[in-house]
């Protein structure tokens, strides 16, 4: 069954035990997917009303691209646990001679890449996310600004995390080049994943408390 199939207390159950799928990337992206929706439950609660008309056209694309990265995000769970397999297997192939040690070593390096560059590809859909959060607070009813604060503490927690399962691959690879590339890009999008969350959870806090 597809994770994103799984009911809530399933996926947990599952979560909960020895395997090793799903991990910390498959909530991750379970958790990025929570926070989309939650942006766009804020879009939902404004859409025609009178008192946000200006942004009407802004909101309805708005509520489009947000099903659109929810979708994404939750098919992320799989994406995760796909390219985990290769890589579980890797480490189970025998290593006892040097012919079967150096084709272990193959496997394992475009595992490893395959392993990290699916948080990666998460990551750049988490950003897509905390952007749109950033500005759904910004034009979403105010009656449901604190859901739009909460996205954008959800999106930064699965960014964060997500940015973890690329570097546990990356660590182990062979071809440091690659590795750096891959870790690079992953703490870029920490940043600007960072800012815009940030960003986004002062304004709302401040509006919260004044």
């Amino acid at each position: 069954m597809a994770m994103e199939e799984m009911t809530i207390e399933k996926f947990i159950e599952e979560l909960s035990g020895a395997a090793p799928v799903p991990g910390g990337g498959g909530a991750s992206a379970l958790v990025a997917a929570v926070g989309m929706s939650l942006g766009n439950m804020v879009l939902s609660l404004t859409t025609g009303k009178k008192k946000y008309a200006q942004y009407q056209e802004e909101i309805e694309r708005s509520m489009e691209k947000a099903g659109e990265l929810t979708a994404r995000l939750k098919a992320g769970m799989d994406k995760d646990a796909e390219a985990f397999e290769p890589l579980s297997k890797a480490y189970g192939l025998p290593k006892d001679t040097p012919e079967e040690e150096a084709y272990r070593t193959q496997v394992m390096e475009k595992a490893l890449k395959d392993a990290a560059g699916a948080p990666l590809e998460l990551m750049e859909c988490i950003l897509e996310a905390v952007k749109l959060v950033e500005r759904i607070a910004e034009i979403g009813s105010k009656i449901a600004i604190s859901d739009a604060g909460v996205a954008a503490a959800l999106c930064k927690a699965a960014m964060n995390g997500a940015s973890l399962n690329v570097y546990i691959n990356t660590k182990l690879m062979k071809d440091r080049e690659c590795a750096e590339q891959f870790n690079r890009r992953a703490q870029e999008l920490v940043r600007e994943a960072e800012r815009s969350a940030d960003a986004t959870f002062e304004l709302v806090a401040s509006q919260l408390r004044n």
